[in-house]
């Protein structure tokens, strides 16, 4: 196998971010803290030296990893398979205007990743229609000479979904990853037989 790293970036901040606000499907722009993060992150995140940028084709990711191509010198691809989290109903909602409709909707959702909000997806969800994609980048770098490194840019629920579920983990285990933060990244390395996690958290 010649994929030998994954790198896994969230977007950078919105203002739905600052405002704690459901994004989902949902497509707000990155606001200026956000863009800022972006532009700190980027050179940063060459020294992982990708050959491979994919991007979820939300605004949000998709402008990030613009600004991480531009220093990498790669063209970045979209994406449509790591959208973030449909998140139904709930979209466009704050934390507390969800609990106040769905008591103890946000808890079942943080904690079981087979349970879905009203009308969007489980993390499990999540993680079928998005770990092909790191399939199709492996099969992508497969004969090639060098162990290479492939990048992701893409949203908290769909990096967690994608690690827990690349890694092996049991579902009732995925929820104990921290989430990431805006504009930090994952790092898995494939080792002998399988992917292991490198790091989690890190930030420009």
């Amino acid at each position: 196998m010649s994929l030998q790293r994954l790198v896994l970036v969230r977007h950078g901040r919105t203002t739905w971010n600052a405002e704690s606000r459901m994004q989902g499907r949902l497509d707000p722009e990155l606001d200026e803290t956000g863009r800022a993060q972006a532009l700190a992150a980027a050179p940063v995140l060459t020294v992982y030296e990708p050959v491979l940028l994919v991007a979820s084709d939300q605004v949000r990711a998709w402008r990030t990893a613009e600004a991480v191509a531009k220093e990498a010198a790669l063209v970045p691809r979209p994406e449509p398979r790591l959208r973030e989290t449909a998140l139904g109903d709930w979209e466009g909602l704050t934390g507390r205007e969800v609990e106040d409709g769905w008591p103890g909707g946000l808890e079942s959702w943080r904690t079981d990743p087979a349970w879905a909000p009203p009308g969007g997806e489980s993390r499990v969800d999540v993680a079928r229609r998005a770990v092909p994609v790191l399939d199709d980048l492996a099969g992508e770098l497969a004969g090639t000479d060098e162990r290479q490194t492939a990048m992701v840019v893409a949203h908290g629920g769909t990096i967690s979904a994608l690690t827990a579920s690349t890694l092996g983990w049991p579902i009732e285990a995925w929820h104990s990853l921290q989430p990431l933060a805006n504009c930090a990244w994952a790092v898995l390395e494939h080792r002998i037989d399988r992917w292991r996690l490198r790091a989690w958290g890190l930030e420009a």
